[in-house]
């Protein structure tokens, strides 16, 4: 369904009219994956790694992007307005912050009835059934349609703005940390809705989130991204049974399990991740990581493949 190839989002900071002016924060630089239908890719790393820029220049909504952008063959990033308008009634987006992501002047069904106005979906008998039909679709009354976005709690909220994605019948979801801002037991509740809509529907995600333990849950393969870069990628049962990227594992052994005897030996991480205006020169995680040699320092390693579906970006074969 999707190709990304050799996407890149250079952010120009700073004054001067001239490209050459100025520095370039490289929020995303030179990423390379594909999902197939039906799937979920899982996108992890630090805050700042440029996981939701990496969401976002798929979906268009980023001048800055480069590179191809393949969805259904179809190049996105040089398309057209009126073109990419049409493309994107099956691609939508779930924001973070549910209490951010909905206009506090708009009633819930007004709301949800805009995105079908706006791609001109039916009269106005139809969109009212339609809006109804979303809300039992997320497990909430119809009734409350007349209500404003300050009466839902954060997870009803979440509700419906899956709602609001759902309404174009999309095939393709970018799921932004879609989970992060809530209470662990809701975390649970809404994941439970994102499968069974995926079940139902055949919908593709790609799911970005920092909680490692929740994105192998809900996901088919996972890609790690460091500053800018995916390092490490695999399917999900593979990538925590045979990390091969250091990163990878410093990240895994900070995941939290039930059994401490099931706890990895923890792999601290010194340092703060670096500026991406100014990304360290050959691998960009050799700052920080206990097994960089002279070589890392000076080439960058290029993504080779180590196993069937599992490629790591690092010089050396950490087994």
């Amino acid at each position: 369904m999707l190709e990304v190839k050799d996407l890149k989002v250079h952010f120009r900071i700073g004054k001067g009219l001239l490209p050459k002016q100025g520095n370039y924060l490289k929020a995303v630089d030179g990423i390379s994956f594909d999902i197939k239908y039906g799937e979920t890719l899982g996108l992890v790393g630090e805050s700042g790694c440029g996981k939701s820029t990496t969401g976002r220049a798929i979906l268009g909504l980023l001048k800055e992007s480069k590179g191809e952008v393949l969805f259904e063959g179809k190049q996105l990033l040089t398309m057209k307005k009126n073109g990419l308008k049409t493309v994107r009634k099956d691609m939508q987006l779930i924001f973070q912050d549910p209490y951010a992501s909905l206009n506090p002047r708009l009633k819930i069904g007004d709301a949800l009835e805009e995105v079908l106005i706006v791609h001109k979906m039916g009269n106005k008998e139809r969109r009212k059934a339609r809006v109804e039909e979303l809300m039992e679709m997320v497990g909430l009354n119809k009734h409350h349609l007349s209500r404003y976005p300050h009466e839902f709690s954060g997870g009803q909220r979440q509700r419906i703005v899956i709602a609001r994605a759902l309404a174009v019948n999309p095939k393709f979801i970018v799921c932004d940390e879609s989970v992060s801002a809530l209470d662990v037991s809701v975390q649970s509740q809404i994941i439970n809705l994102l499968e069974r809509l995926q079940e139902e529907l055949n919908l593709t995600y790609l799911f970005i989130g920092h909680d490692l333990s929740v994105v192998n849950h809900f996901s088919d393969k996972i890609a790690v991204m460091y500053l800018g870069k995916i390092v490490e990628m695999a399917e999900s049962n593979e990538l925590f049974e045979n990390p091969r990227h250091p990163y990878t594992r410093a990240l895994l052994s900070a995941v939290l399990l039930p059994d401490p005897e099931l706890m990895q030996d923890l792999s601290v991480i010194e340092g703060e991740i670096p500026s991406p205006l100014y990304p360290p020169s050959g691998c960009r995680f050799h700052t920080r990581c206990k097994f960089a040699t002279e070589k890392c320092a000076q080439e960058e390693p290029l993504t080779r493949k180590v196993d069937d579906h599992h490629f790591v970006a690092c010089h050396f074969n950490l087994d």
